[in-house]
């Protein structure tokens, strides 16, 4: 059941402001959203517009991990086109602030995520810690989505693209395009009003050392692999 709840003043505030992470007065995020959202009136059809924009126009990709503070600033991010979960959720938390609808960022533990049969041999598991996805506040309550997956990726795997429709969660692949159960959802972490960097950090490396070896990525940002070629090319 839905808890419908009202923010406070202060709460509202909070969750439209920028932070270093979540630069939502950035020219890039702003003019991003003024295009998307031209002629929309309502919170819910822009949460809606900036929901596909963002799952579409940034490609997942995670092979690209850049934990710097330029790394994890979504403008930057938007501006380079591409990104995992956790920078894709802060591109469109961003861009949900700057269209004045209330946005906090929130964090999962997930399993059998879309993967490549190359990335799950360098992670060493099918458990993806710190998962990362948006809460928007629209009407009298918070609701969960995450633009994660972009829908020519979703085709390459097999799966429907999330579509939001403005009034439920919007979470994860529960099943592939054949009804066949996929993304199982393992631990909620909550909701964080910026990006936990460090802990991100600390839980990736206690989980995946075997990746971080073989990528040396943390704060680098270097490329590693093509993604979408490795999912179309074991679809085949």
């Amino acid at each position: 059941m839905v808890t419908k709840m009202r923010l406070s003043e202060e709460e509202r505030s909070r969750y439209l402001t920028p932070t270093p992470h979540i630069d939502c007065d950035s020219e890039a995020i702003t003019s991003y959203v003024n295009r998307i959202t031209v002629g929309l009136s309502s919170d819910k059809e822009k949460a809606m517009a900036v929901f596909t924009a963002v799952r579409d126009d940034v490609l997942y990709d995670p092979y690209y991990y850049d934990l710097s503070p330029n790394g994890m600033r979504a403008s930057a991010i938007l501006q380079k086109g591409r990104g995992y979960c956790v920078a894709k959720a802060l591109v469109f938390t961003a861009a949900a602030r700057a269209a004045g609808v209330p946005a906090r960022l929130g964090f999962a533990d997930v399993k059998n995520h879309l993967s490549t049969q190359r990335l799950r041999k360098l992670m060493g598991t099918d458990l993806f810690v710190y998962h990362g996805y948006s809460e928007i506040f629209l009407g009298d309550h918070w609701i969960k989505v995450t633009p994660t997956f972009n829908a020519s990726l979703c085709e390459k795997f097999g799966v429907h693209p999330l579509e939001f429709d403005g009034k439920n969660d919007c979470l994860f692949h529960p099943f592939d395009s054949e009804g066949r159960k996929h993304m199982e959802y393992v631990l909620d972490r909550g909701p964080y009003d910026d990006v936990p960097v460090d802990e991100i950090i600390n839980a990736s490396l206690a989980a995946y050392p075997t990746l971080f070896e073989n990528l040396e990525s943390l704060g680098g940002g270097k490329e590693h692999g093509d993604f979408a070629k490795e999912a179309e090319a074991e679809a085949l």
